[in-house]
């Protein structure tokens, strides 16, 4: 078993579609928050993302997959609008994690020189009355992608974050 991680963007008609995960699932907060970073940048991109967006983590394979495939994180739905996600989209399966991945236009940026910048939100779902609790990282980048603001935590309480919140919504049944 490989100790690296990959994440490969892909597109499906000219829009971010998702992430190939090989190697192996990232394992903790802070390997999730690094996907988060890749992600941002890829969402930054001009014309990738065309909204708010939220991509979901699934270990299922496509057939005939390359070998050092473990998953795929793909794109569930925008936030908005008449093809929005719905509460309880994921009551039946809770994945591994929720990243919602917000294009420059949809994204005020922390700093007023960071002009053109892409956020994203994380969430790793815990099961908090069995001791296992939420986690979460936030992160921006301006348009040459650097990092402008990353945070993540440990026992989220996600209706004290707008983003974790949406997640959360969308996890309850």
């Amino acid at each position: 078993m490989s100790d690296q991680i990959g994440v490969m963007p892909f597109q499906a008609h000219g829009a971010l579609h998702g992430f190939v995960i090989s190697g192996r699932w990232p394992d903790s907060t802070k390997e999730w928050a690094q996907v988060l970073v890749l992600a941002v940048r890829v969402a930054g991109l001009p014309g990738l993302l065309p909204t708010t967006t939220v991509f979901g983590a699934r270990e299922e394979l496509p057939d005939d997959p390359d070998p050092s495939m473990v998953g795929i994180v793909i794109a569930e739905g925008p936030i908005l609008g008449s093809a929005a996600l719905q509460p309880g989209r994921f009551a039946a399966h809770v994945p591994p994690a929720l990243i919602m991945l917000h294009p420059p236009r949809e994204t005020r940026p922390s700093l007023p020189e960071c002009s053109g910048a892409a956020s994203g939100c994380l969430l790793l779902p815990g099961i908090p009355h069995l001791g296992l609790e939420h986690r979460a990282a936030w992160v921006e980048t301006d348009s040459d992608g650097t990092v402008t603001s990353m945070v993540s935590r440990v026992g989220v309480d996600p209706i004290s974050d707008p983003d974790t919140a949406v997640l959360a919504m969308l996890l309850a049944a």
